[in-house]
């Protein structure tokens, strides 16, 4: 996830510089991963190592540096980061550049009116506003990475739904209790992202409303009030 989200902010920066050369390398990176199904990458870079024994280093049509075995360096879990990584550049990088285009371009102008170096209007201008609109665009992304991870079982890494799928060969009469299990895990899972999603949209809403939405430790505290006045009330009656 964070391959991918790294890889997505320097695309969708690359989408939006005046550069042609890099405007064009980022539009057909996220073209191609965009169509090109995950299962499908999984797959290739799984397999890889039956088209290229080995990688090299150095210098193009001349010496190599250092030599890789591309069997021994293409893992089931560096193919599973990698693959994931690739696919979820792509996507990121559309969630965020759809953020920075939300952005009001008088946000812009009044930043570059004031003479701020490019750099500051863009850390201190630009992106608190933009990461409004991107965060919860990126979180519902990144719950859908965490059940695209279900896919690494294609390539020989056991996850969560690889470890149902080997135990349910195991014993198939057991197959529906063990789906159960993997739903509540998953169900764990992308919960504790939807939370931490809320705490991370609450504090980007600072200055953009009059007040912040209470949390859930708040709003617990709050009906425990009420109740506690509502008893006092009738007991006084």
């Amino acid at each position: 996830a964070l391959s991918g989200l790294i890889g997505g902010v320097l695309l969708a920066l690359a989408r939006q510089s005046g550069s042609p050369v890099l405007r064009a390398v980022s539009w057909t990176y996220t073209w191609l991963f965009r169509s090109v199904p995950l299962i499908v990458v999984l797959i290739f870079l799984y397999n890889f190592s039956a088209l290229y024994k080995t990688l090299s280093l150095g210098i193009p049509f001349g010496p190599a540096f250092v030599t890789f075995d591309e069997s021994k360096l293409a893992t089931d879990m560096t193919v599973a980061v990698i693959g994931l990584g690739l696919n979820e550049a792509a996507y990121a990088a559309e969630v965020v550049r759809g953020g920075l285009l939300s952005v009001d371009q008088s946000q812009h102008e009044a930043a570059a009116a004031l003479g701020l170096p490019k750099g500051y209007q863009f850390t201190r201008i630009v992106l608190p506003q933009a990461l409004r609109s991107i965060t919860p665009n990126y979180v519902n992304q990144l719950i859908g990475l965490v059940k695209s991870t279900s896919l690494v079982f294609y390539v020989s890494l056991l996850d969560l739904f690889g470890s149902v799928q080997t135990m349910g060969s195991t014993y198939p009469g057991d197959i529906v209790p063990l789906l159960l299990v993997a739903t509540v895990w998953y169900l764990i899972l992308t919960s504790a992202v939807s939370v931490v999603q809320f705490y991370v949209e609450r504090y980007f809403a600072r200055g953009a409303t009059r007040t912040l939405p209470p949390t859930p430790l708040q709003k617990a505290r709050a009906a425990l009030a009420a109740f506690r006045t509502r008893l006092r009330g009738e007991a006084a009656v």
